[in-house]
């Protein structure tokens, strides 16, 4: 039987640790909550700019009478023999089985594209460090380039998410739609997991070019919160003042959604098509943005749910541990009435 002490030392170090992941789990509570903020800040704006494209594309003509091939460069259509994947991890560990989850839905992506040219921009260092152990590095490829079907890292974005900008999210998808109209891409995937609320939350696969259906997300994969996994995130947001359901943003929708389709003919100042021409590349950038923003606010709660598992741990642990010291003390206590009893027999 272990020594007491040795137990009292256990028993201190496991309620130092329960401290920590206490601690932790209300920092991420309260990371979460102004997460949520900004991505719900976000939405007015994403949602404006889908209903304007919407009234534009009922008001330009976006696709060729004669030949039915679209007129922006975003919109056309190709064989996917070239592809990118925007893979969103997180940059730290200790969130459960957040990141390991994405890692899963990449393999499993990646599988389902053998046999094409995959590149992978990591945002996360994750994923990053995931992909430089199987994949080499090398260069986005030119619409010129001929090798051999094979996927490659070819970009990575490490410390961005401790606070996103939408000037990086900017960069990134501007860059990425320059290379689809150049035609050294043919498709791009942005994989992240899509927040709604602490119960309500996927991992997903959403193509973002070519572009589809303005205003539908073109989900390709996608994973869902089981049963036992929103029953653990319910109660870690006990007490905590996060969010249980998302807002009900419906009114506030339908407001915005009347612009699309006000029987209403808008004087532009420019032409509707240049409009389109211009806008289009925007609603690319919100897509991206939107998925860094919903992705941070899904780790941090995660990270908040694997805090209170461990807190819970922690808990059960201690009370073994003082149930084995309780045991080992009373033993010790009968093994010295055992012994004086003994004695006093053998002296008398």
């Amino acid at each position: 039987m272990a020594n007491i002490l040795d137990i009292r030392r256990r028993i201190r170090s496991v309620t130092n640790t329960r401290q920590i992941t206490k601690a932790m789990k209300m920092v991420s509570a309260a990371k979460l909550r102004r997460a949520q903020e900004r991505a719900l800040a976000a939405r007015p704006y994403a949602q404006m700019l889908t209903n304007v494209l919407k009234s534009l594309v009922s008001r330009a003509e976006i696709y060729d009478p004669e030949t039915g091939e679209a007129k922006h460069p975003l919109l056309v259509q190709r064989p996917e023999n070239n592809i990118l994947l925007i893979m969103v991890t997180g940059d730290k560990g200790l969130a459960g089985a957040f990141n390991t989850n994405i890692l899963k839905a990449a393999a499993r992506f990646l599988a389902s594209k053998a046999g094409n040219n995959i590149e992978v921009e990591a945002v996360g260092r994750k994923g990053r460090d995931f992909l430089r152990r199987r994949y080499p590095s090398a260069e986005p490829r030119t619409a010129d380039s001929q090798t051999a079907a094979r996927t490659t890292l070819v970009g990575e974005h490490i410390g961005v998410l401790n606070k996103v900008e939408y000037a990086m999210a900017a960069d990134l998808a501007n860059r990425v739609s320059e290379r689809y109209r150049h035609s050294e891409i043919d498709a791009v995937y942005l994989l992240f997991n899509e927040f709604k609320s602490v119960i309500a939350q996927r991992l997903i696969v959403e193509q973002i070019l070519p572009i589809g259906r303005i205003g539908v997300d073109e989900v390709r994969q996608a994973d869902e919160m089981t049963l036992e996994e929103k029953e653990r995130a319910l109660e870690a947001a006990k007490g905590t003042g996060v969010g249980i359901r998302p807002p009900d943003t419906r009114e506030a929708d339908a407001v915005a959604a009347r612009f699309a389709t006000a029987q209403v003919d808008y004087i532009y100042e420019q032409s509707p098509e240049q409009l389109f021409q211009s806008l289009l590349p925007k609603y690319v950038v919100i897509q991206v943005f939107r998925g860094l923003l919903e992705s941070v606010a899904a780790e941090h709660a995660a990270r908040m749910t694997a805090m209170e598992a461990a807190s819970n741990n922690a808990t059960d642990m201690i009370d073994s541990l003082t149930l084995a010291m309780n045991r080992a003390r009373q033993a010790k206590i009968t093994k010295e009435i055992i012994e004086i009893v003994s004695g006093a027999a053998a002296a008398g």
